[in-house]
C-alpha cells in the first residue's frame, strides 16, 4: 500500500474510529484500524478505514491518490495522535513488507508497527435492499432526549438502549429510553415510512452514541436508516455505520406513564437548573435527594445532609391549591431538565408518590418521567 491523502480528510476519518475501537485486551486487534487502498473499480482511487468492537462497525471511504494499492492495520489511537499533530500538508502512507506502516508528512517521519489485514476480524457485513431517510438534525435530538435515561446495568440488557419503534400515524415514530427510575420518549413524523420497524427494535447505547456522533458533524444533512433482523445501519454518504441490535423485549413502558395529571405547573427551565444544582450540593452522597414544596405561588427546593448542613431554595410559579410535597433524586430531574433545554417546562404531578412529568411548553411531543422518593 502506497498513497498520499489530504491531511484533514485522514483525521477526520480517524476521528470516527476513536469510540469504536476495542481498548481492552481480548483482542489486542480490536484496537487497531483497518486501512484498505484501492485504484480500481467504479470508486476510483481511494482509502478505505475500518474499525469494529464485533458489535458496532464503522467504515468510510476516502479520496486519496493511490499508487499502489493493498492494506496494513495499525493502532487507531495512536495513528490519530500522529496525523493531528503534523502540518497541515498531505501525508504520504506506505506501508512495508513487514507490517510497519511509513508516515511522512513535511519533515516529519514516522514508522508505526502494524500487523496483516487477513489477522482482522470480518467486519459486519450487512447490505440492505433499502433504506429510510431522516433527517440529521431530527435524529440527534431524538438521540439526545432519550439516551440519558437508558440502563447502565448490564444485568437488565434489554433496557440497555434506546428502543425504536412505528406509531399508528403514517411516517410517525418514537424513540424510549427507561431505567427504571426514569424514562424518556420523543416522537417525531418522518417524510417517509421508516423500513424494518414493525416490531420496534433496541438500539445499544454505545451504537447510538456513534450515531449521535455522525448525525451532529457538520456537513449532515440526512441520515439513510435501515435495519433487518438483528442489525441496524446508518450511512452518511461515505460513511457506514453498522450495529447489533439488542434481543429481548421491551417492556410495556405505557404502564410507567402518568395516567392522570392533577396539576400541571410551568417553570422557566433554566431557572429550575441552578436552584437544583445548588441545592444538590448538599444533598445526600448516596441518594442526591432533595424536597420540592408547591406552595400558593411558590416551589421550595431544599435538601439535608447531616454531615454537611441544608440547604433551600425559593422560586416564585403559578401555582394554587392544596399544598404537594415530593421527593426526587436531584440527578435524574437536571439530566431530564439539562436534555429538553426548554426555556419553560410543564411539570405535570399528581400525588407524593405517583411519577412526576417533564414536558417543554414549544413542544408536546417530549416527554421525560421521574420516579419520586422517599425523603
Amino acid at each position: 500500500m502506497k498513497l498520499t491523502i489530504n491531511k484533514g480528510e485522514l483525521q477526520t476519518g480517524l476521528s470516527r474510529l476513536q469510540g469504536i475501537v476495542e481498548k481492552r485486551n481480548s483482542m489486542p486487534i480490536l484496537a487497531n484500524v483497518l486501512m484498505s487502498a484501492s485504484n480500481k473499480g467504479k470508486e476510483g482511487e481511494q482509502l478505505q478505514l475500518a474499525a469494529t468492537d464485533l458489535e458496532v462497525g464503522i467504515q468510510s471511504s476516502h479520496e486519496a491518490k493511490v499508487t499502489t494499492a493493498g492494506g496494513v492495520t495499525v493502532s487507531a489511537k495512536k495513528l490519530f495522535e500522529i496525523v493531528r499533530e503534523l502540518p497541515d500538508e498531505d501525508i504520504h502512507l506506505e506501508a512495508t513488507a513487514n507490517g510497519y506502516l511509513n508516515i511522512k508528512c513535511a519533515r516529519s517521519n514516522f514508522t508505526l508497527a502494524g500487523t496483516s489485514t487477513e489477522e482482522y476480524p470480518t467486519l459486519p457485513n450487512f447490505t440492505p435492499g433499502k433504506t429510510a431517510s431522516v433527517e440529521a438534525a431530527v435524529l440527534s435530538l431524538m438521540i439526545e432526549r432519550t439516551m440519558y435515561a437508558a440502563s447502565v446495568d448490564e444485568t437488565r440488557y434489554n433496557l440497555n438502549g434506546v428502543y425504536l419503534e412505528v406509531l399508528d400515524q403514517p411516517g410517525r415514530i418514537r424513540m424510549v429510553a427507561t431505567d427504571g427510575h426514569r424514562l424518556a420518549t420523543v416522537d417525531r413524523t418522518l417524510s417517509e415510512d421508516p423500513l424494518g420497524l414493525e416490531n420496534g427494535v433496541i438500539i445499544p447505547r454505545k451504537g447510538l452514541g456513534e450515531l449521535k456522533k455522525l448525525v451532529d458533524e457538520d456537513d449532515a444533512d440526512q441520515i439513510d436508516l435501515a435495519f433487518e433482523g438483528n442489525n441496524g445501519l446508518a450511512r452518511k454518504g461515505k460513511v457506514t455505520l453498522v450495529m447489533r441490535l439488542i434481543e429481548g423485549e421491551f417492556p410495556n413502558y405505557s404502564q410507567v406513564l402518568p395516567k392522570k395529571i392533577e396539576r400541571n405547573v410551568v417553570i422557566p427551565g433554566e431557572d429550575l437548573i441552578r436552584a437544583l444544582r445548588r441545592v444538590a450540593l448538599l444533598s445526600s452522597e448516596r441518594s442526591k435527594a432533595v424536597k420540592l414544596e408547591f406552595t400558593d405561588g411558590r416551589l421550595t427546593i431544599s435538601s439535608s445532609n447531616p454531615d454537611l448542613g441544608d440547604a433551600r431554595e425559593e422560586l416564585d410559579i403559578d401555582f394554587a391549591g392544596d399544598e404537594i410535597t415530593i421527593g426526587f433524586n436531584a440527578k435524574y430531574l437536571l439530566d431530564a431538565l439539562s436534555t429538553l433545554k426548554a426555556k419553560e417546562v410543564r411539570f405535570g404531578l399528581q400525588n407524593e408518590l405517583a411519577p412526576a412529568q417533564f414536558v417543554p411548553t414549544d413542544d408536546d411531543d417530549t416527554l421525560a418521567v421521574v420516579m419520586p422518593m422517599r425523603v
